[in-house]
Order: C-alpha cells, then structure tokens, then sequence
C-alpha cells in the first residue's frame, strides 16, 4: 500500500465526537486534549487527519450541515415561502432541544467570540449565517415577484427577521426554554407574515 499507514479510526465517528465537544464548548472553548480524548486519537493522529483544530472545526460544520441542522436545507424544498420559513422554524425549535444533542445552535454559539488567532472561525461561522440569510432573501424575492407576498414587502427585511427569529430560538434553548415554548414563539413569529392589507 502506497502512502502512511491505514488510520487506526474512524473518521465519521471521530468527527460525530468532535461536534458534540464544539458545540457544548464552543471553537475556543474545546481544547486539543478534550478534542482527542472525545475523539480516541492522538494529537498526531488529529493533525494528519484533519489538518488542525481550524479545519477540524470547518469539517465538522459540514457535517452538522449534513446532520443535525438538514431540516435548514431540507425546509426549501417548501412549495411556498410562508412553509420554507414555518419549517425553518419550526425544525429549529426541534433541532435546538433534541434531547441527544447540546441544546442551541452549533453555528449560532460555536463562535461568538474568538481570541487572537481566532477571528477566522468567527468570520466563518458569520458567513454561514450570511449565505442561510441571503438564501431566504433570495426566496422572498421570489415569493413577491410570484404575488405570494404583497408588492410592498421588503424581502431583505423578513430575510433578517426571520434569521433573526431563528438564532433566538437557538439562544432561548440553551437557556432552558423548552421545545412547547419555543414552538409557541415560532406560531407567534408567523403571525407577521405579510399579508395584502
């Protein structure tokens, strides 16, 4: 066999661990020796496996993507907007309390705050809410263009009410709002859709 050795782990399983320690802990928060003990490897292993705690952590965003946040994704799919957003929510108030998983959001608390050195995860993590708030923008454009939404809606302004909406669910659960609790805020978010008055 051409190249190092086989890895002595496994990769999925490793990167299930490290999320679980990123997201209670935060980027800044989970060392390397937590990282490694969570994940059964040795800190070289971590390093040539997944480069550093940096690029562990953009790694593990993608599978939180692929995992525990893929009612996001899954929510456009909605034939309209109101539903793309109800689902939105009302996966997050799910996703934020799931009795197996920390409470919160990954990407809302993984890095709100970085010390030098760190300032890369936190323009990261900003980003990925950029791009899931310019998303929905872009589908309350649609939404108006498509006579869904009166014509004098502001797609950019439900886009952030809505994120914003979303990101309180994730801040209230870790908390300790409960998951009945936090379904109520969405029913009463969706009360602000825009309707012809």
């Amino acid at each position: 066999m051409a190249g190092g050795r086989p890895r002595g782990f496994d990769v999925d399983e490793a990167l299930d661990r490290a999320l679980e320690v990123f997201w209670r802990h935060g980027y800044e928060g989970a060392g390397i020796s937590h990282l490694t003990s969570a994940m059964g490897i040795n800190p070289p292993s971590l390093y040539n496996a997944f480069g550093n705690k940096e690029e562990l952590f953009r790694q593990v965003l993608d599978r939180y993507a692929d995992g525990p946040a893929v009612y996001m994704r899954e929510a456009f799919d909605e034939p309209t907007a109101r539903q793309v957003v109800e689902r939105l929510l009302h996966g997050g108030a799910d996703a934020t309390t799931r009795p197996d998983c920390p409470p919160g959001c990954l990407t809302t608390q993984g890095g709100l705050a970085a010390s030098p050195g760190g300032e890369t995860v936190v323009e990261e993590l900003a980003g990925r809410r950029a791009a899931g708030e310019a998303a929905l923008r872009t589908r309350m454009e649609r939404a108006r263009d498509e006579g869904e939404l009166p014509a004098d809606a502001d797609p950019a302004d439900l886009a952030r009410f809505f994120a914003t909406v979303s990101q309180g669910l994730a801040v209230q659960a870790v908390g300790g709002a409960s998951r009945e609790e936090l379904h109520r805020v969405v029913d009463l978010a969706m009360r602000a859709w825009p309707v012809d008055g």
